[in-house]
């Protein structure tokens, strides 16, 4: 008899998720069927694109999510007893698939197997070498289009997509400004990520620091926040500036009908002639492994750094994914089960 503990998403967010928006339940699992897979939760994944998409989610259901998981049992032949994939499973500690019968929702067909890290942690599947890492890669990238000696800025810079990006535009030979919630996290990009400045939102005015440090503009902005943040990088941007648009955290916890209002970028679009765009990373889905590849390489290289902001324990996955949305994490957020 295999058993699965699960949490479900028993109630609509109102502003900020709390633990009891969930409850925790314990099914049996059927016998496999031809086709099908069983996998055991590794590590979870708490995102910040998981709180906007739950306005789609019903209740009552698993919550949702990315996990990697080991293959304890197998009627597939693609997928061996042992193997570890990254899947979108949900907050589950076992799972059954149907690999051929994936629904059309789930940016990933099927679930990922994850090749050889050379030694490195399996939460990096979760992290660097996975989603957020060809996330980075891709929108930004291939977005942006940076350029030797560009001045780029990055929102949400201490975060798992943020902190690569600036080391993506540092290995481009840009000069990199990021922006963060406290001092911590700004010392961390300065001192061992090698941003060229950093600041505090929250402590310092995001125009001003931008005159300190990118006195004649910027180039390429990549935004994880939104709101008024992002309206004054805009306002600094020099003539055909390219923005990549990842997130907007900064609005994800508030009423939909409530969002704050933020100054108007339309002028600066119109005169300066910029191009912005957004992006969803299962864009690239056919180029996956070229991400990984490509962000692996550099770790064993030493030109690219992670971090990871790890709680231990399945039964605190909904009190880290709340840590994560009030900005709790530095680097990669991750759930040991």
């Amino acid at each position: 008899m295999v058993k699965t503990k699960k949490f479900i998403f028993a109630r609509r967010f109102v502003g900020v998720p709390k633990e009891d928006d969930f409850t925790v339940v314990e099914e049996e699992l059927p016998p496999l069927k031809e086709g099908e897979i069983l996998c055991e939760a590794v590590w979870f994944s708490v995102d910040p694109y998981m709180r906007p998409y739950t306005a789609n989610v019903p209740t009552g259901t698993t919550m949702i999510g990315s996990q990697a998981a080991r293959v304890i049992e197998s009627k597939h032949p693609e997928y061996k007893v042992g193997i570890h994939v990254v899947g979108h499973f949900g907050w589950q500690t076992r799972s059954i698939v149907d690999i051929d019968n994936i629904p059309a929702a789930l940016w990933l067909s099927k679930p990922f197997i994850i090749p050889d890290f050379s030694g490195l942690p399996l939460s990096l599947a979760l992290g660097a070498l996975g989603m957020p890492g060809n996330t980075a890669y891709f929108g930004f990238l291939e977005i942006c289009k940076p350029k030797p000696g560009e001045v780029v800025v990055v929102s949400g810079a201490a975060g798992a997509v943020g902190s690569h990006v600036g080391q993506l535009a540092k290995i481009k030979g840009c000069k990199v400004i990021g922006f963060a919630g406290s001092d911590d996290k700004v010392k961390w990009l300065k001192d061992e990520l090698k941003f060229d400045a950093a600041f505090n939102y929250k402590t310092k005015d995001v125009t001003q620091a931008l005159k300190e440090a990118a006195p004649d503009g910027v180039d390429c902005y990549f935004d994880n926040v939104g709101g008024t943040l992002s309206s004054a990088v805009i306002a600094q941007m020099r003539e055909r500036g390219r923005i990549s648009v990842c997130g907007s955290i900064s609005s994800y916890n508030e009423d939909i009908s409530k969002i704050p209002l933020a100054p108007i970028v339309q002028p600066s679009f119109v005169w300066k002639q910029l191009r912005m765009e957004g992006f969803i990373v299962s864009r690239w889905t056919d180029r996956w492994e070229e991400g990984i590849n490509y962000n692996l390489q550099l770790i064993k290289d030493g030109k690219l750094i992670y971090r990871e902001t790890v709680t231990e324990g399945f039964e605190n996955i909904a009190k880290a994914f709340i840590e994560m949305l009030q900005g709790g994490n530095v680097g990669k957020a991750v759930v040991k089960a």
